[in-house]
């Protein structure tokens, strides 16, 4: 079978006055929308959309200032992301949608949802979107582990050559995924990267995800709700930490949405879509089911 080839485009939102792009896999069936998340981009679904496209019409969308979308100096919090999300659906004239999240895409996903609660036929967490962080610690104890590393500048060949040593992704690595991964970048003339999202605004978009206390969405949620958690043995504090909110968010998940369907995938990291990609579709696929 030959490999499906995707069409990239870009939808103007007139009333949100930007352009976001994305990727259009084709597919039978409903659609289906991919979120990406923070720092990351539309591409970050490349191994897992093809997969889906038998059941689904599948669109991955790059949200603002992430990949090839435009770069608004402001924007970024929940109220404004989806309001992008709203257009977008709407621009496309698309039915309403499954929505796959990952990571701040689920929170986007969840929040959308809530919002627009006939605009969403069914919801796919994918660990995100039932973290809360705020619980846990004060906003100036969780803003230095929030806060990305300053990369910008950094030549090209040293990030790739850090990513295809990742643990997970050196046993993986192709000229595939060294695309997918220089996609999260602009790649300068003097062959060194610079962020699309400016630090500045990817903490406007953490603090977003600070402040949301998803319990107090979840239980408002009306449509059908796959949670999918990706948990590995931690290794030092900081996954320590992060595992411990995973699961405090399980817990929280239980108590307001009972009726959500729970899958937890073990040894597995926190990019799934890149790592698992046939585990993820079949989940994805049999939710719809």
């Amino acid at each position: 079978m030959a490999p499906k080839i995707p069409r990239d485009d870009d939808a103007a939102l007139p009333g949100r006055s930007i352009s976001l792009h994305y990727r259009d896999w084709g597919g039978d069936g409903p659609p289906l929308l991919l979120l990406h998340g923070l720092s990351s981009n539309c591409r970050i679904w490349d191994l897992t959309a093809p997969l889906l496209t038998d059941r689904f019409h599948v669109v991955a969308l790059d949200q603002r200032s992430h990949g090839r979308s435009d770069q608004p100096e402001d924007g970024y919090g929940f109220d404004e992301v989806t309001a992008d999300l709203e257009e977008f659906i709407g621009t496309l004239a698309i039915e309403p949608p499954t929505i796959v999240g990952h990571s701040w895409g689920a929170n986007v996903a969840l929040a959308y949802a809530v919002s627009s609660p006939n605009a969403v036929r069914s919801l796919v967490l994918v660990d995100g979107g039932v973290i809360d962080i705020s619980e846990h610690s004060t906003w100036e104890e969780a803003e230095p582990r929030m806060r990305p590393p300053e990369i910008d500048g950094t030549p090209v060949e040293t990030i790739v050559g850090f990513m295809r040593n990742w643990p997970h992704l050196k046993d993986i690595w192709n000229d595939e995924l060294r695309e997918m991964v220089l996609a999260n970048f602009e790649v300068r003339e003097d062959g060194t990267i610079a962020r699309p999202l400016s630090i500045e605004n990817h903490m406007k978009i953490a603090h977003a995800i600070f402040d949301q206390q998803p319990a107090h969405l979840l239980e408002k949620l009306t449509c059908p709700l796959l949670v999918i958690s990706c948990q590995q043995a931690p290794t030092n504090d900081e996954s320590r930490q992060w595992q411990k909110l995973r699961e405090d968010g399980l817990k929280s998940l239980g108590r307001v949405a009972p009726d959500a369907r729970v899958v937890v995938m073990k040894n597995t990291i926190h990019d799934v879509p890149i790592q698992r990609p046939e585990e993820l579709a079949k989940q994805i696929l049999d939710f719809a089911e």
